[in-house]
């Protein structure tokens, strides 16, 4: 459909470029289900805390100097000398765990109302894709202030990649550019962080490109019958993405500006010292529940009563840990329910509920010393993380009886004003 305008101009370049007929179709006329709630909208808060992220970050970067001699000295001179460099260190220090926070929520989101069924398992697999890519931005964006917890947090995670057989060992040399998390570390630690995030934004824009494909899913999980079970993006949810983002500001600004370093670990403003070893190591808050799976493993795996070691405590957790991230890959077909929204699978409703605590209390875990008896909750929660995913979906899949499906989107919104299955669908009037 050829765009609407008065603007000669616009449509002098639409003819030739045609960007606001894209723009007008895929953000205003876009056919949206007329249930959404406030829950999609973390998928926008996603994108906007990137953008916040990526301006912040390149400002921040025309001060940073990426060497050991001169990183700490760097960020200190940015929070002290730079004009409103305390605001942009700070933005971008809590804009990366409020992107997490968004995320994690939306992912959450994604997993109870099942948005990682058929079709939109591409969808839902490129989203993981997203968020490893920024787990390593943030973890190499953790190590540039070069504080004792930077310097340390880098040395601990970078090491386990040792325990890879035959290989390891080289590939923590490749890291660091040589025998010691040092200046070439640091070095091609601040060239990637500054990368990742261009090609987050790629990845971004695949994601919405597959999200368009089927539309958006939606609280109950049924696909719309017919025009009456849609609404244009434009202005019902930008008033709703407005609102939510309304929201999301005043609790970051709350945070930037009266809480700047609550998320954040005190021992990272002194700088890195490679004699002294900080008492407790621990990552940033969002990776807490995958470091709580990392050192759940305690114990190598084997063939019983041979003595014969296949794979080392220290293997073993690495692997549960990239393994807890690489499940959400097969999720879409390891959950063989037909149902798609928890709301009418009441069994799942259960699982799902400890699932969601035992991710809350694994980040808890993660925190806390590996000494009992924070060891054992651990592996119990490891333990449900891997089951909720490798056994219980697959059997709820079988086993459960999920309520009835209403006939369509309108029904329940409208309270019986939409259309039966087989009726001829009415057009709608516009509210």
């Amino acid at each position: 459909m050829a765009l609407q305008t008065n603007s000669r101009v616009i449509r002098w370049i639409d003819h030739r470029l045609p960007i606001f007929t894209f723009m007008n179709h895929e953000l205003n006329e876009y056919p949206t289900p007329r249930n959404l709630s406030y829950m999609w909208n973390f998928g926008s808060l996603a994108g906007i805390a990137l953008v916040i992220m990526i301006v912040t970050g390149i400002l921040l970067a025309m001060q940073y100097t990426a060497h050991v001699d001169h990183a700490f000295d760097s960020v200190e001179r940015i929070m002290r000398d730079v004009n409103y460099g305390w605001l942009l260190r700070y933005a971008h220090m809590n804009g990366a765990s409020f992107f997490f926070i968004v995320v994690y929520i939306h992912i959450l989101r994604g997993l109870y109302y099942g948005s990682y069924k058929a079709p939109r398992e591409i969808l839902w697999m490129i989203g993981v894709v997203i968020l490893l890519l920024m787990m390593a931005t943030a973890f190499m964006g953790y190590v540039l202030p070069w504080g004792q917890m930077s310097f340390w947090g880098a040395t601990v995670i970078t090491n386990l990649f040792s325990a890879i057989p035959l290989v390891g060992p080289d590939i923590v040399v490749w890291l660091w550019g040589g025998f010691s998390v040092d200046n070439p570390t640091l070095n091609r630690f601040f060239a990637l962080h500054y990368l990742l995030p261009f090609v987050i934004v790629a990845m971004v824009f695949l994601h919405l490109w597959a999200l368009h494909r089927f539309g958006s899913n939606n609280p109950l999980g049924i696909d719309a019958k017919g025009p009456q079970d849609k609404i244009p993006f434009h202005p019902y949810y930008t008033v709703k993405d407005l609102y939510g983002l309304g929201v999301f500001l005043i609790l970051f600004a709350a945070f930037v500006f009266f809480a700047p370093n609550y998320m954040g670990h005190p021992d990272n403003y002194i700088e890195a010292d490679p004699l002294v070893t900080p008492a407790h190591i621990v990552p940033e808050w969002y990776f807490l529940p995958f470091y709580a799976i990392l050192r759940a493993i305690t114990f190598d795996i084997g063939i019983p009563f041979t003595g014969i070691v296949l794979i080392d405590a220290k293997l073993g957790g690495v692997i549960a840990m990239f393994g807890s991230i690489a499940v959400l890959f097969v999720l879409p077909w390891l959950d063989g329910s037909p149902v798609r929204s928890g709301r009418f699978r009441p069994l799942f409703k259960q699982f799902f509920a400890l699932f969601v605590v035992t991710c809350l209390v694994l980040g808890y875990m993660g925190a806390m010393p590996a000494e009992q008896p924070y060891v054992t909750i651990s592996q119990i929660g490891t333990a449900y993380y891997f089951a909720y995913f490798l056994v219980i979906l697959p059997l709820l899949s079988v086993l459960e009886r999920p309520k009835p499906l209403p006939a369509s989107i309108s029904e329940p919104v409208l309270r019986g004003g939409g259309t039966v299955a087989g009726a001829t669908a009415k057009p709608m009037e516009k509210p």
